[in-house]
């Protein structure tokens, strides 16, 4: 029984990038796990993913760009309000241009800088550098 698929999934691109492979498979995946991924490709840290439907839960096949140095889960996920992120970004981010984290909030899934910019603060769930 898998109890946290994201962060499964965000463990599988990690190991999968440290290899030097050009693409990865995540399953099951799961509707966050899909914004999380359209986050980190706008951002420009993985390349194209495909969702493929097997009626078991779903795989997806990421692209990877090799441009992924860390990635993972904040556990556990803590509310963070919209003038707050300063904080949690020299805890889990090396410098302060360098990486996002990746944000739940009620306007949907979006990196940090997304958050800070509309003025809305939410729950974290990832980091990536």
């Amino acid at each position: 029984m898998m109890f946290d698929t994201l962060a499964n999934a965000l463990a599988t691109i990690m190991n999968n990038e440290s290899r030097g492979k050009t693409e990865c498979v995540i399953y099951p995946s799961s509707k966050l796990i899909i914004a999380v991924l359209n986050t980190m490709k706008k951002a420009g840290y993985i390349g194209d993913y495909e969702l493929i439907n097997d009626g078991k839960g779903g795989k997806v096949v990421v692209k990877l760009l090799g441009k992924i140095n860390k990635v993972g889960v904040i556990k556990p996920r803590f509310p963070v309000k919209k003038d707050e992120f300063e904080a949690w970004e020299r805890e889990y981010l090396p410098s302060r241009e360098i990486g996002l984290l990746i944000v739940s909030t009620p306007q949907g899934v979006m990196s940090h800088i997304e958050a800070k910019q509309k003025g809305i603060g939410g729950v974290l769930l990832a980091y990536v550098y």
